[in-house]
């Protein structure tokens, strides 16, 4: 299996690193190959599996005040990448990206300047020029994190129908209807979903079923759950959750969100704590019951990747530099040290794609 690495440049990292993972042991090793660019700190697989996009998380780009998007191709054999070409986020220090369902097009989400952009994707992998830019507006109840809109991330619902685009600035989710023929985000009705006032949106994702979504809050350190209507793209919050043991101080910030392939469990991380807490979800209800933390071996797991079989776990993380791999018990949700870490500088997102052969 083929594991990709983002990371963050700038010292001892040259860009996207190109790994395999054994599928009986978890074991990651690096193949030697890397894509040298600046600071891809978030990654995207096309369905093709032929192509790869990466956003720059830059401020400028050439003389304009912009971040980048690249795109890649994906050898068939080896996996290493070929640069295609790069167009501009339109929006500074873009920080996550997706590829709709049918490969037509990149969304991207701009951090500092909260704005999301949508780049259509030419049948030859490369990128075409932004057809269309979305600026949030508006400012949240932290005065020192708040002041502004702050995109952080941009998801997909199964029918490719809906954009959930979490913004930390705001404490909003807001929602757009995807129009794949002209490449726009079309704003919903309902237009967004709320959280607690300085909760601080980060990312978010579905549940297999598509009754239920998960949200994770860097701020307030939280797991909002919400019900979706999937044939209006509304969310309704069901509950919200400490990501934190009961009692513990300290500084926390969350960072990624994944629910478990077979949609029992749901696992968040945790920075500052340096932990991935883990929750059984209620299939009939959706509410979830923390089921423990497991520490991280490392500092600042900003991000972490649940393997296509739902067997390992990989913590990014990011201020040792070091991923690290878990077993996941298929009863209890709960994880355990492989014993096996990859160092690498400053890694930041971690991408799957399994191999045929």
């Amino acid at each position: 299996m083929l594991v990709y690495v983002g990371t963050y440049t700038g010292g001892e990292s040259k860009g996207i690193y190109v790994c395999r993972m054994d599928p009986a042991t978890g074991m990651v090793a690096l193949t030697g190959q890397v894509a040298e660019t600046k600071s891809p700190s978030f990654l995207a697989i096309h369905p093709s599996k032929r192509f790869l996009y990466a956003v720059s998380e830059i401020d400028r780009l050439g003389d304009r005040p912009s971040g980048g998007v690249s795109a890649f191709t994906i050898h068939p054999d080896t996996g290493a990448l070929t640069f295609l070409n790069q167009q501009a986020s339109h929006g500074t220090h873009p920080c996550h990206l997706v590829v709709d369902a049918t490969g037509k097009v990149v969304l991207v989400a701009n951090y500092s300047s909260g704005s999301l952009a949508a780049l259509p994707i030419e049948k030859d992998g490369r990128l075409a020029e932004a057809s269309d830019v979305v600026q949030h507006e508006g400012a949240g109840a932290n005065p020192s994190r708040q002041k502004g809109p702050h995109a952080h991330s941009i998801t997909l619902d199964a029918a490719n129908r809906f954009a959930f685009a979490a913004d930390l600035g705001i404490d909003k989710v807001m929602i757009y209807r995807l129009d794949l023929t002209r490449g726009k985000l079309v704003p919903n009705d309902p237009p967004f979903a709320k959280v607690t006032p300085g909760a601080g949106p980060r990312h978010f994702a579905f549940h297999p079923s598509a009754k239920y979504a998960y949200l994770i809050n860097e701020l307030d350190s939280t797991m909002t759950a919400f019900a979706y209507d999937a044939s209006k793209g509304a969310l309704t919050e069901i509950e919200t959750a400490s990501t934190l043991p009961e009692g513990w101080q300290g500084t926390n910030y969350c960072a990624d969100v994944h629910v478990h392939p077979d949609g029992q469990f749901l696992y968040g991380s945790n920075r500052g704590h340096d932990s991935i807490v883990i929750y059984r979800i209620d299939q009939t209800t959706g509410r979830l019951a923390c089921q423990g933390h497991e520490p991280t071996r490392g500092k600042a797991p900003r991000n972490f990747a649940i393997d296509p079989t739902g067997t390992f776990l990989l913590a990014a993380n990011q201020d040792t530099g070091n991923i690290v791999t878990f077993r996941i018990d298929p009863q209890t949700g709960l994880l355990r040290s492989t014993g096996h870490q990859l160092k690498l500088p400053k890694p930041v997102c971690i991408q799957f794609l399994p191999r045929e052969d």
